[in-house]
């Protein structure tokens, strides 16, 4: 008989587990003989038995009783890979939602009980709380390999769709790349809200293990007292090469499509009867989900789609997009604010379809809605930047709800279709908004005052710097140290950021006791922190965090730089480090400033390439006395004030000449014959 296999977790794992910091945790390793003995890693980084420090923390009474879901986790992450896990979490929520049928797949002995520990631990804090906590935190830990959309963006999709497609009573939705079911959980909560009739949830996705992980959601959240039970139906398949739902027409239709995916069955679907508006190209997978989508609807029902902005504007899609211009079957095409979902870096389109009625014919003379969010919440490229959910809904339902073709804001518009269908069919809504006066002249006016006193700043900085005398490089240099001898001496600590789990990292809108978290991505895209830890996670009690006067150093070439932080508290991620000095010793400002120097990169990198880490206890700095110190730390701080003024001024008068030339080209200049 085999021996259950031992489940490692870390010291910082535990830590998490027991609701204490990891120095708590090391204190009880050193202080207790009984202490479990570690099962794998090393000294430095060791790995006990999960079920050794479950026993133990019992036995000593450190064992707290509202943590016991974050005790199976572990277990479950110990079971294998992804597809592995991903479907015992689908029969935990089989079975919590009361679906034991016949053919489910036999599992090994330590996963049935596995399974049955959590169905038990869910009947007692409720099944779908339970079942959330496992999918979350398996779509935390593969979060790059399966894209999400996000709640908020899910319901404004869900809300759009049956406006336009002017639901009333029963409704069938539909989504045929559903991965976990975000798309159909909004709706249910929408027609939760809105009380109507009898719901039906249509599903499909390629990856079995994602359909049943919907599946079960979808099932556990169906289960509402004011409404009938939904009725629930996802399938494992490819729903472009084998439609499951080619016979069930849907009221609404959402879908976030798999991108860029070359693919997609363009050979064996060539004379496929869905593309009514042309067989897209082997380049164009998302005009196929486009047509496909719509070949789902009823006469009127509505599809929105998430989609790339490049196909609002590529070349072998224009044939299909005229088309469904000219059809009117394409209602509204919408860029979102970058952020507001995978891939965070680019401004996705929401795209607003509507199939004809029973007897409708093609309208004449049709408009399009194009909203540009872009414009609309425009990003400060030096501060944190969270979409603003309610802000964004608020537009885009005004918009989109709009019933007068020529009606329009400075963000959106009704464009004729005749004025789209050129040689390039570009959708791109930037491209056919164009922002009124009455928004432009006061942000210019504003970004002008702003350049003057940016201006007179740099002037006075500039004026106190270029006054400074600098001595002949024949005199004595003084002897220099390294940071690792002034910490042996006791100047200075220094302490190495680390990164936290992936599961402790929020984004959005933080709280005021929240502590932004710093890391070297977030200083080659701009320098602003975009996550930050709750002030209550036990992340933070192992996190390095960055005090106003502390030396904040960057341990990578690429991004090396070292600065006296002046703002909140911040956690420090990996290869960031936090030096904090003796005062009555050494100058914050010129510590900082010596270290920065490009010569100490030189002689404290690991190697010659960009990408090589500095080791920062090499880093070298003069010894001279106190007193020359804050002599020379002032000469730094003014450097410093001055590089920020600056990089600011280069920054604004850019965009100075950027939309000061779109006024002047749109023959926006006063006094004009």
């Amino acid at each position: 008989m085999s021996t259950p296999r031992a489940v490692p977790v870390s010291l910082a794992e535990i830590a998490r587990l027991a609701g204490v910091g990891r120095a708590a945790v090391s204190n009880w390793r050193r202080r207790h003989p009984s202490f479990p003995a570690r099962i794998a890693g090393t000294d430095v980084n060791p790995q006990f038995s999960l079920t050794d420090i479950e026993n133990w923390l019992r036995e000593n009474k450190k064992l707290k009783k509202s943590a016991e879901r974050e005790w199976l986790w572990p277990r479950f992450e110990a079971l294998g890979g992804r597809d592995e896990t991903g479907a015992a979490i689908a029969e935990v929520g089989r079975r919590l939602a009361g679906r034991y049928g016949a053919g489910q797949p036999a599992y090994p002995k330590e996963t049935a009980a596995l399974i049955e520990r959590a169905v038990d631990l869910g009947r007692r804090e409720g099944g779908p709380e339970t079942f959330a906590f496992l999918l979350r935190r398996w779509l935390d830990v593969h979060v790059r390999q399966i894209a999400t959309t996000p709640e908020p963006l899910a319901a404004l999709m869900a809300d759009i769709a049956t406006h336009v497609a002017a639901v009333d009573g029963g409704l069938t939705a539909m989504d045929p790349a559903c991965g976990t079911g975000h798309l159909l959980m909004a709706v249910t909560e929408t027609a939760t809200r809105a009380g109507g009739g009898a719901l039906t949830l249509l599903g499909g996705d390629r990856d079995p293990v994602l359909a049943a992980l919907a599946e079960a959601r979808l099932t556990l959240a169906g289960e509402v007292p004011q409404r009938e039970p939904a009725r629930i139906d996802v399938r494992g398949g490819d729903s472009l090469r084998d439609d499951p739902f080619a016979d069930a027409p849907a009221d609404i239709v959402l879908c976030n499509p798999p991108f860029n995916e070359r693919d997609w069955g363009y050979e064996e679907l060539a004379t496929d009867t869905r593309w009514s508006h042309g067989l897209p190209p082997r380049t164009e997978p998302e005009l196929a989900w486009v047509q496909h989508c719509l070949a789902g609807l009823r006469p009127g029902g509505a599809a929105v789609l998430l989609l790339p902005p490049a196909v609002a504007a590529r070349k072998a899609g224009r044939r299909i997009r005229g088309s469904l211009l000219r059809t009117g079957q394409l209602k509204a095409v919408v860029a979102l604010p970058p952020g507001c979902a995978a891939p965070h870096s680019v401004s996705l389109h929401l795209w607003v379809l509507r199939a004809p009625a029973a007897g409708e014919e093609p309208p004449v003379g049709g408009h399009l809605l194009v909203a540009d969010g872009v414009s609309r919440f425009p990003r400060d490229p030096g501060r944190e930047w969270a979409p603003d959910w309610a802000a964004i809904g608020d537009f885009l339902r005004e918009a989109v709800e709009g019933t007068d073709p020529a009606e329009g804001s400075a963000h959106a518009r009704r464009v004729p279709v005749i004025e789209l269908l050129d040689d390039e069919v570009d959708l791109t809504p930037g491209r056919h908004i164009t922002p009124s006066p009455a928004d432009s002249a006061p942000r210019l006016a504003a970004s002008w005052r702003e350049f003057t006193d940016l201006t007179a700043s740099m002037t006075k900085s500039a004026r106190l710097l270029a006054a400074l005398e600098l001595a002949s490089a024949t005199q004595d240099t003084p002897t220099a140290t390294t940071v690792a001898e002034l910490a042996r001496a006791g100047a200075l600590t220094l302490r190495g950021g680390q990164q936290p789990p992936e599961a402790a990292v929020r984004t959005g809108t933080p709280s005021t006791e929240d502590i932004p978290l710093l890391t070297v991505p977030d200083l080659l895209s701009g320098g602003a922190p975009r996550g930050h830890l709750a002030a209550d996670d036990p992340a933070v009690r192992d996190a390095v965090v960055a005090e106003p006067g502390d030396i904040v150093v960057v341990g990578v070439a690429r991004a090396f730089s070292a600065w006296v932080h002046e703002g909140a508290p911040t956690a420090l991620g990996a290869q960031l480090h936090a030096v904090r000095v003796q005062p009555e010793q050494l100058d914050a400002w010129f510590l900082a400033g010596s270290l920065r120097a490009p010569a100490n990169v030189r002689q404290a990198g690991t190697h010659a390439t960009s990408s090589s880490r500095i080791d920062v206890r090499r880093l070298q700095v003069r010894q001279v006395p106190l007193r020359e110190q804050r002599r020379y730390g002032e000469a730094f701080r003014e450097l410093a004030a001055f590089e920020q003024l600056a990089r600011r001024t280069a920054e604004l008068g850019g965009d100075l000449v950027h939309d000061l030339g779109d006024e002047l080209a749109a023959g926006r200049l006063a006094g004009g014959a």
